[in-house]
C-alpha cells in the first residue's frame, strides 16, 4: 500500500533525511518525521517553507518531482516592491532564465495571506513595501520561483509551497505532517 505524507516544511529545514555537507547539523526531515521507507517527491529550499511531499512510491515520485507530468505547483510569495497587475504580464507569458525559457506560470495578487509566523522573521523594511502574488507553475527548476519573481524586479523575501496538484497545506501545522490517501494520487 503506497504511503504519501503531507509535510508543512518549516524554514530553515532540509529537505533531506541527512545532511552530509554541512560541518554543524542543519535540521532536515529526520527530526519531524519518523517513518522509514518514505522519500521527498521532490525538493524545497531551506530557505523555503510550505508543502512537501513523501513517498514510498518511486512512480508516484517521478509523477509528482519530473515536469514531463506538468503537475502544477502553488506558491505563496512575499515580494519586495509593489507590484502592480502588469508587472506580473510576464511570468505569465514565460520569461528566460538564465537556464532557459519558463513555461508560462499563472500569476495573481492577493492580500496577505493568514499565515503562521515565520522563525526567524522576514526582514521588515519601512520605506519599502511588499506585495503577495500567488504563482501556479508545472515546472521546478532550482529556486525557479525566486528567480522569476528577480527577474521582473521584485524579489522574494518569503515562500511557502501552498499546493502540489490537489494537495494543499490546509489544516498542516509547520513542522506537522498528515498521512495522505493513495486514494488522492486518482485526482492528479
Amino acid at each position: 500500500m503506497t504511503r504519501i505524507i503531507l509535510f508543512n516544511k518549516p524554514f530553515g529545514v532540509l529537505s533531506q533525511f541527512t545532511d552530509t555537507r554541512s560541518p554543524t547539523t542543519r535540521p532536515t526531515l529526520s527530526g519531524f518525521i519518523d517513518m522509514p521507507g518514505v522519500y521527498p517527491a521532490g525538493r524545497l529550499d531551506r530557505d523555503s517553507e510550505g508543502l512537501l511531499v513523501l513517498t514510498d512510491d518511486g512512480k508516484l515520485q517521478a509523477k509528482i518531482s519530473n515536469p514531463k507530468h506538468k503537475l502544477t505547483k502553488t506558491y505563496l510569495v512575499q515580494v519586495e516592491g509593489d507590484p502592480q497587475d502588469a508587472d506580473l504580464a510576464p511570468l505569465r507569458a514565460g520569461i528566460t532564465l538564465k537556464d532557459g525559457p519558463t513555461q508560462p506560470a499563472k500569476a495573481r495578487l492577493i492580500d496577505p495571506p493568514d499565515l503562521w509566523l515565520r522563525d526567524p522573521p522576514v526582514r521588515f523594511r519601512k520605506s519599502v513595501p511588499d506585495r503577495w502574488v500567488e504563482i501556479t507553475i508545472s515546472e521546478g527548476r532550482n529556486r525557479q520561483v525566486r528567480r522569476m519573481t528577480a527577474h521582473i524586479g521584485f524579489p522574494t523575501l518569503r515562500l511557502v509551497r501552498w499546493r502540489v496538484g490537489s494537495w494543499t497545506l490546509d489544516g498542516i501545522s509547520p513542522g506537522d505532517w498528515v498521512q495522505a490517501s493513495a486514494a488522492d494520487t486518482d485526482r492528479r
